[in-house]
């Protein structure tokens, strides 16, 4: 059976092992114990990748925990297939919205630059 320290997970997932301490704290890591140091298996090395991947997504560590616990689930995938995408098409919403704030916002700041400028040519 293939293992990894927490060192090991540390190095691929350029994360440190705080994070991965984290995890664990969370329940999404479960690694057995040899002695005083931590052994991870195959399915805490995936929920871990899982894991950094809701929150590249921006998913809040609730949604992470339920989306990885379903993979734990039966073999029928459909379920889990449906609420991920449902996860997906919510958070893509969420980051569309911010991204009209953020050019609605970038587009504000640009007139007032030119009104700065322009007041201060006129002080010149």
């Amino acid at each position: 059976m293939l293992t990894w320290t927490i060192s090991d997970l540390s190095k691929e997932f350029d994360i440190t092992p705080r994070t991965i301490r984290f995890y664990e704290d969370q329940g999404i890591l479960s690694p057995a114990r040899a002695g005083r140091r931590r052994v991870y298996v195959a399915r805490d090395r995936t929920r871990l990748k899982l894991a950094l991947r809701g929150k590249r997504l921006g998913l809040q560590l609730s949604e992470i925990r339920e989306l990885i616990d379903m993979y734990d689930g039966p073999r029928d995938t459909t379920p889990q297939l449906k609420h991920y995408w449902s996860v997906l098409r919510t958070q893509r919403a969420l980051f569309e919205q911010q991204q009209r704030d953020i050019e609605e916002t970038l587009s504000e700041i640009a007139e007032q630059e030119l009104q700065c400028q322009a007041l201060l040519r006129e002080k010149e």
